[in-house]
Order: structure tokens, then sequence, then C-alpha cells
């Protein structure tokens, strides 16, 4: 299907508005998984044309993404990734564990941006940093759509060298589905239960009664706060 390319419309409104140089985009990869960390990649492109075809990481087949996270790398001013593991997921909830991925990436930049679009309509972010916040950013943004296709490509690299390094986790097919619910994964995970990998605070384990007692219930009552939609800092 054709789609419009990515454009820095986002990136020089804010420059004109706010005077800001360095302006990272970001976005997630992993939040609707059951296993495997989530991962958050921060990309500075300045204004410079894009490669040819970038868009959304989930509107590009796998092997063309692999394609263009190459050439990204490259080409971006600069990028930086940034995880939070299952057992944070846990122990935070999504909200607040979105957030420290994505300020390790941030952190992790050799420069600290002025400015962060983010993509999405809620703000997982918050101070101190100055966020704007894009629907389907990784679609209209270059530099959300360039931290969408390498994010994707580094954390689907990851989920498949740990099924090539531990035979626990090739009954998963964690190679094929990078963590998120399939028949594969469902059906080990009914025969064989969940493994280091997986969030154990999440629903799936209520529909598996043999496991369920395995079941994390968080208890901090400011991750609860985020989790229900609490926000910190101001968007722009």
């Amino acid at each position: 299907m054709p789609y419009e390319p990515p454009t820095h419309t986002v990136e020089r409104s804010i420059r004109a508005t706010t005077g800001a140089k360095v302006i990272a985009g970001v976005d997630e990869v992993g939040r609707g998984a059951w296993a495997g960390p989530v991962t958050v990649c921060a990309a500075v492109t300045g204004l410079r044309r894009p490669p040819t075809g970038l868009t959304d990481s989930k509107l590009l087949t796998a092997k063309r993404r692999g394609e263009l996270a190459a050439e990204l790398e490259q080409w971006v001013t600069a990028h930086a990734l940034g995880s939070a593991s299952p057992e944070e997921i846990d122990e935070l909830g999504m909200t607040a564990a979105l957030r420290l991925a994505a300020v390790r990436a941030l952190d992790a930049l050799p420069v600290r941006p002025d400015a962060v679009i983010l993509d999405g309509k809620h703000d997982y972010l918050g101070g101190p940093w100055r966020v704007r916040t894009v629907v389907k950013g990784d679609q209209s943004c270059v530099a959300v759509a360039a931290a969408s296709v390498i994010a994707k490509v580094r954390r689907d690299a990851y989920m498949a060298a740990l099924e090539e390094q531990s035979s626990v986790y090739v009954p998963f097919g964690f190679g094929a589905n990078a963590g998120y619910p399939s028949p594969t994964h469902k059906a080990a995970l009914a025969e064989q239960g969940p493994t280091p990998l997986h969030r154990l605070s999440w629903a799936y384990l209520d529909a598996l009664p043999q496991w369920r007692h395995l079941k994390k219930v968080r208890v901090s009552a400011d991750a609860a706060a985020l989790e229900s939609g609490g926000q910190l800092g101001f968007e722009f």
C-alpha cells in the first residue's frame, strides 16, 4: 500500500517555536510482548534527507527493515538504545518501565537533546525533558521513524540470539515471534511454563491454571499511579 514518506515538519516546528537545535525522535518496541525487554531508541537526524523507503518499522518486511537499519545507523547524527528488563516491567508497570528505557536511551546519546518527539499520544517520559507527542509519529516524523526501525531490528536480533544461545528458549520460537504471543509461543507456555524472559505480572498467566501461582502482583503506589495515567513534566 502506498504511503507518504516521513518529513521534518515537526522538527522544523519545534525549532521555530522553541529554539531547540538538537531534537531526538524516540520510539519503543516490545510493549505488547509477553517475554523479553521493552526497548527504546532515541535518534537524532538533523534536517538531512533520509534514506529512501524510511517509514514505520511495522510497514516494512523483515529483510527491508534489516537493510534499512544498517543504513540508518550510519546515516543518523546519533542514536542510542535503552531497555527495561522483564523484572523491571513486573516491578514498575509498563508506563514507568517505558520511561526508564527512554531515559537510558536519551542519557546514552553523546549530546543531550533540547527536545524530544515521542511516538503516540501519551507522554510517558515527562520532565525534565521537553516532549512533543505525535500520533503515528513513526510514519510522519523522520527521527521517530528512524528510531522505530533501529529499535525493532535490534530487539528482534536480541531475542533471536537468546533462542540460539539456550535450548530453553527454542520451543517458544522467540527468533520468529520476538516474545509476542503466537501459536508456538502459547503452546510452549502451556506445556513448560514461563521462562526467566517472561513478564510475570501479565494477564496471560490467568489463562494458564498450572502456572498461575507464578504471577507477580505489583504493589508500588508510585508505579501504579503512573500506570493509571499520571504524568510528569510538560508538553509544548
